[in-house]
């Protein structure tokens, strides 16, 4: 079964289109269901910051890998790779189509294409993150250029989880991490519609989302996880670390929503480069009347009611 991959930035309205497009096929008579290609709503709690949708949001499809695991579960690329590929495999096994959301390359990459990863070793990934958390991602980013000077030039310093994960590498293979990915080669038969949006919509919908999260009680939601402050991977979502920084009196409410707003602001130009390198995507405005119509057409699926 060829799997409809939904994807691009952040807030463009990837979940919706995929809710819109199961709603069509299974009104056309054909079964479809959402398998998620975000690692962050992947974890029990999560809800507001990630934009997980919501039941009603949902309509009626059934969604894969939301509130999976806990936030204290320090989640690699390599098992959410397996976890939705048998989630894909389920899907298709039940004669159903797989429909892939999600705004992280990497995850997509992982899922859809012929990526390995190497091993990790607990006791490496323990020193490392201890490292990060007592000395900073610079100082790490720093010691990274010394052994790995590519990888360090395509890795921003800020990102912790990235650097502490290919300094890993490095000393597990004493080889250089690969920072930049081969060339793509699919494993899983795909159809991948991109949504392309102009910047300033893009940044006005990212500053009303995050409004919206904040409003809506993200601060109260970081509260009610105890466990999140000591969480590997998801202390490090957007929006999660500045607010656990309000929480911890290092700054205001205020300056932990414009930070959240830059940062993600950052996020989604990075997820557009990224999607830009890859041909395959065949990219629709994001406000397109069409859309969904266009979607099944690329499927191969006749939707005509």
């Amino acid at each position: 079964m060829t799997v409809l991959a939904v994807i691009g930035p952040t807030a463009v309205g990837k979940s919706a289109l995929g809710v819109a497009v199961a709603q069509r096929l299974e009104a056309s008579g054909t079964r479809a269901e959402i398998i998620s290609a975000d690692s962050m709503q992947a974890y029990i709690g999560m809800d507001i910051g990630t934009a997980t949708p919501t039941m009603a949001e949902r309509g009626g499809i059934t969604h894969h890998l939301l509130d999976v695991w806990p936030v204290e579960h320090a989640l690699s690329v390599a098992e959410y790779q397996q976890a939705a590929r048998d989630a894909i495999a389920d899907v298709s096994d039940r004669g159903a189509v797989p429909i892939l959301v999600g705004g992280s390359g990497l995850y997509v990459s992982a899922i859809l294409d012929d990526l390995q990863f190497p091993g990790t070793d607990a006791q490496v990934r323990d020193r490392y993150e201890r490292q990060l958390l007592d000395l900073g991602p610079e100082a790490l980013h720093a010691r990274l250029a010394e052994v790995d000077p590519a990888a360090a030039a395509a890795i921003l310093p800020t990102n912790g989880r990235r650097i502490v994960r290919a300094l890993e590498v490095v000393e597990l293979t004493g080889e250089p991490f690969v920072a930049q990915l081969p060339a793509p080669v699919a494993v899983v038969p795909a159809v991948r519609i991109g949504l392309s949006i102009p910047r300033d919509v893009m940044d006005a919908r990212i500053e009303a989302r995050v409004l919206d999260m904040f409003a809506a009680g993200l601060v109260d939601e970081v509260r009610g996880l105890p466990g999140l402050a000591q969480g590997v991977t998801a202390a490090r979502a957007i929006g999660y670390t500045q607010v656990l920084d309000h929480l911890a009196g290092t700054c205001t409410r205020e300056e932990a929503i414009s930070a959240t707003i830059a940062i993600t602001r950052k996020f989604a130009r990075r997820q557009q480069r990224w999607f830009a390198r890859d041909p395959r995507i065949v990219w629709c405005d994001y406000d397109d009347a069409s859309l969904v119509a266009r979607a099944c057409a690329l499927l191969g699926e006749d939707t005509r009611l």
